[in-house]
């Protein structure tokens, strides 16, 4: 296993305009973690073992652990992959907020009710969701420890128990269903379907109530019957985690549509408010474009917002909840060790512990797609940068994946060697310090669950 390699950096940030109520989070430091880090499963290779770091992030405060998810796999969902969730280690600095000493401590695959595992490979046949899981939200029940996760292919909503085994399938409300117009779906891609969700942006975003009481699933963008990938009124659907049963939509209004924008998070601040965090596909990226960056978070509230599980959303028919912000710009902050330059896929979005002088720990992560792209016949390439080039698409190397030789350029195909300074997209982490005052009335999920599963003796409470 390559060596983790970090970059702090730790800077101060003036105070900007707001636009909103509350003051700008003030970012602390950056953490740049290895592309090529193995995680806890065993496995070797990208396709058994490699983080794929945050799809979305969880802090538990009831028991102190992180959790980072990763989605289907370096396959694309042409491959088998099975799918997991790593819980890991931070060490934090509570004066100043800084983060530091990221470490997996555990890997947890996760499996259906007869313990098969589940799969990133996308449905097959087709109308048959079976075994494939893209996982993409993640949360843990506050009373009972269970992790609900959401995925893009059902839509879907499961709850795991602690070891990773399914114990219950929300039920999806029928209209979100991608079909044809016999109602006969597609889970693995458009093809024939005219309603629904659009392949891979199914429930991206997931957050839970204080209590427990009510889980939140926000699709990724709109459906394809409400505007499709010109659409920007986008869903989400309030489960009753008691029965499974979903009980309630809401409309979110997007900034727009264009370059590929989407929901990314949705992170709870009590019960009826949250943050949004939307981002477009620009920045560095496993095929991306370098700009221009656009990775917002946004306030949002439901209270009083219109049911909307029975009416048609459009452009021009969008009875969105009350959205202020945006909250936090992701793209204003950048590290060295990537040519402070902004990464693409900003995921994941929590708020972590309190601090000594009262402020909270906000911290966001990126996917950074396990830094494997894979040709027309499935071939797949592991591919490597040099960040502090000008453009470092223009410079960028693949090789088959999980060696280093047999490497060509990205851009004209020619014979290329490795340099030291060429490295994997990592996963990256911000850490931000926010008055508590300006996340409002925050109230952090309690319930009495207790940690179950402590088989190592790494503390989660390090400070520096």
């Amino acid at each position: 296993m390559r060596r983790l390699w970090l970059c702090l950096a730790l800077l101060t940030v003036a105070n900007a305009p707001a636009t909103s109520a509350w003051a700008t989070p003030q970012f602390v430091n950056g953490l740049v973690l290895d592309g090529a880090m193995l995680d806890k499963s065993g496995g070797v290779g990208a396709n058994t073992g490699r983080v794929g770091y945050f799809s979305d992030l969880y802090y538990d405060p009831q028991t102190g652990h992180w959790w980072g998810l990763s989605d289907r796999g370096p396959g694309g969902g042409t491959i088998p992959y099975e799918t997991r969730v790593q819980r890991f280690k931070l060490k934090i600095d509570k004066k100043t907020g800084a983060i530091s000493g990221f470490k997996i401590q555990k890997t947890i695959i996760f499996r259906d009710e007869a313990h098969v595992a589940l799969d990133g490979i996308a449905p097959d046949p087709t109308n048959v969701l079976g075994n494939a899981f893209d996982p993409e939200g993640f949360v843990v029940h506050p009373k009972t420890g269970h992790f609900l996760v959401s995925d893009e292919y059902g839509p879907s909503l499961y709850e795991f128990n602690r070891h990773g085994v399914r114990v219950r399938s929300f039920v999806t409300p029928a209209t979100l269903i991608p079909r044809n117009g016999t109602n006969v779906p597609n889970f693995a891609s458009d093809t024939g379907n005219t309603a629904g969700k659009r392949a891979n942006r199914g429930f991206e975003g997931l957050a839970i109530s204080p209590d427990g009481a009510f889980a939140y699933a926000m699709l990724q963008s709109a459906m394809l019957d409400e505007g499709g990938s010109n659409g920007f009124c986008n869903r989400i659907v309030k489960f009753d985690t008691r029965t499974g049963d979903a009980v309630a939509q809401y409309a979110y209004k997007m900034e727009g549509a264009n370059q590929g924008r989407g929901v990314s998070s949705l992170v709870a601040i009590n019960d009826h408010e949250f943050f949004v965090l939307e981002r477009n596909n620009r920045g560095i990226g496993v095929g991306a474009v370098l700009t221009p960056p656009n990775k917002k978070v946004f306030r949002i509230d439901v209270t009083g917002a219109t049911d909307v599980s029975t009416t048609a959303l459009s452009n021009a028919s969008c009875p969105g909840v009350t959205k202020t912000g945006p909250f936090l710009d992701l793209a204003a902050n950048t590290l060295p060790a990537l040519g402070d330059k902004v990464p693409e896929k900003w995921e994941g979005l929590v708020i972590g512990p309190r601090l000594k002088n009262g402020d909270y720990l906000m911290v966001a992560g990126t996917d950074n797609d396990y830094s494997v792209t894979q040709n027309a016949g499935g071939q797949q390439f592991d591919v490597y940068y040099l960040f502090t080039d000008a453009d470092p698409f223009a410079t960028s190397i693949q090789c088959p994946l999980d060696t280093v030789t047999g490497c060509f350029f990205t851009t004209g195909g020619g014979p290329a060697t490795l340099t030291p300074a060429h490295k994997l997209l990592p996963g990256v982490l911000h850490a931000y310090r926010v008055p508590a005052a300006d996340l409002g009335n925050y109230v952090p999920p309690s319930g009495g669950h207790h940690d179950d599963d402590d088989d190592d003796d790494d503390d989660d409470h390090d400070d520096d």
